[in-house]
């Protein structure tokens, strides 16, 4: 049975102080092995209704019974240990084991990570889930980063991405124009809202609803959770089917915590994350279903639209992205998965 395991953080001073008060903090014995028990402390931004939370809580009573108690997981929602971009930093610095980030972030460690980051790169969540996670196709990719800290242990699919607004169902990119969209804070998801006919803005998500309340943002774009979740359904009731991106999320951990594991409690944990990954893929199509039929109890109204008109408009951005002969063999390797 999959446990609560909720911990409240408070009065957090920046990512020193958290650091701090992390390394002060071990459940029943150390990262190191010293104790009992190893509880893995996991970071995650989302609520324990989704998907990757439920999951992760399953990896751990698994793991837990498959080597007698030595390891066990703890995961954080609702950004308890600071942002993503924090969170990173943590595992950099050994004060957390793992944290779950999107995909855009990784970008800051190697460009070539723009790649999975990129509109209609992947054709389903199947798709996506068999690449992302295929070592021929991303084993250099996930490596380049290891000198900085940084391992990827697996990519979990984050949903599928389409647009909303408050004041009409959005067909063709024509219809976005004129609108402020949130997007997440890049300059390649500023660029993709660009051609597709909107006006992209950053925003933390926390700011969201009350911005499109106020008329500071027309609307927004992300999956169907987080759309019936944060109740962006009362304010910007449109949901229009761009299905435009797919970007993973990637499951990090600093190397050295993976090194202090033994070669046989690495196997097991490698196991029981591909289950986890697996399972993944049932939970999101509950969520979507549910997402979806909660917003539209409180008004939504889902449209599809025409995705070729879509698909024309951000075709330029494939081309100035893929700036490295790495990123254009990568792309293809993912484009050739989908035949």
């Amino acid at each position: 049975m999959m446990r609560n395991k909720v911990v409240s953080i408070v009065a957090m001073a920046g990512v020193s102080a958290l650091a701090l008060s992390l390394a002060a903090c071990s459940s029943d014995g150390s990262a190191d092995g010293g104790g009992d028990t190893t509880v893995f402390k996991v970071a995650f931004n989302q609520t324990e209704s989704h998907p990757q939370f439920k999951v992760l809580e399953a990896l751990g009573d698994r793991l837990s019974e498959r080597t007698d108690g030595r390891y066990d997981i703890e995961v954080f929602p609702n950004e308890t240990l600071g942002s993503q971009k924090d969170t990173i930093e943590l595992v950099q610095a050994g004060s957390i084991d793992f944290s779950m980030v999107s995909g855009s972030l990784l970008e800051n460690f190697n460009p070539d990570f723009v790649v999975f980051n990129l509109p209609y790169v992947f054709d389903s969540q199947d798709h996506q889930r068999a690449v992302v996670n295929d070592p021929a196709v991303t084993g250099d990719l996930f490596a380049s980063i290891e000198d900085k800290g940084i391992s990827v242990q697996a990519g979990f699919h984050g949903g599928i991405r389409n647009v909303y607004n408050s004041e009409k169902p959005i067909n063709t990119p024509a219809d976005l124009a004129g609108m402020k969209i949130r997007v997440i804070e890049s300059d390649t998801n500023l660029r993709m809202m660009e051609l597709m006919g909107g006006s992209g803005t950053p925003m933390g998500q926390g700011e969201v609803y009350t911005a499109i309340q106020s008329g500071v943002l027309t609307g927004a774009e992300n999956n169907e959770s987080i759309f019936s979740n944060l109740k962006h359904a009362e304010i910007a009731p449109y949901y229009s089917y761009t299905r435009h991106l797919m970007f993973p999320d990637y499951l990090i951990v600093n190397p050295k915590t993976m090194d202090k594991m033994s070669a046989e409690d690495q196997k097991v944990f490698a196991e029981e994350l591909a289950v986890a990954i697996e399972d993944e893929a049932g939970l999101w199509a509950e969520e979507v279903s549910s997402s979806k039929a909660a917003a539209e109890a409180a008004g939504a109204k889902f449209n599809e639209v025409d995705a070729d008109a879509f698909r024309t408009a951000l075709a330029p951005l494939i081309e100035e992205k893929l700036a490295t002969q790495t990123s254009k063999d990568l792309y293809d390797n993912v484009r050739a998965a989908a035949e």
